[in-house]
């Protein structure tokens, strides 16, 4: 069974709260989990103390027996220090300026360095 440790949402329509729980990865995500890690709680500040809550030393029993986190989450534990940071993937080159938009900017960031200059 592989396990991971992800969010289950709970809350209202428009006003979520999240809870950390390890559950199968095949399990619905709002569905049946094996045991709640803490909780997640967007709509407040980036900075109070109750947005993020984990329970270290459960977090820590889950991780040793294989379960993976996923990305938020593996953030949320690298920030508690309870593992390392993950790499952030770089940003996806699908997504990147086409040619013809690369070259327009270098033509526009040259025209403003010969500005500058003059």
């Amino acid at each position: 069974m592989a396990l991971t440790i992800r969010l289950s949402r709970g809350g209202a329509k428009k006003r979520p709260y999240y809870r950390i729980v390890v559950a199968n990865s095949r399990a619905p995500r709002d569905g049946r989990f094996i045991e709640r890690l803490g909780t997640y709680n967007p709509l407040l500040p980036a900075d109070h103390a109750e947005r993020v809550t984990l329970v270290a030393e459960r977090i820590q029993y889950w991780l040793s027996q294989g379960a993976q986190p996923s990305e938020r989450v593996a953030r949320f534990i690298g920030v508690a220090g309870l593992a390392p940071m993950p790499v952030r993937a770089e940003r996806p080159t699908k997504s990147a300026p086409k040619a013809k938009a690369q070259e327009r900017a270098k033509a526009e960031a040259a025209a403003a360095a010969k500005a500058a200059e003059a």
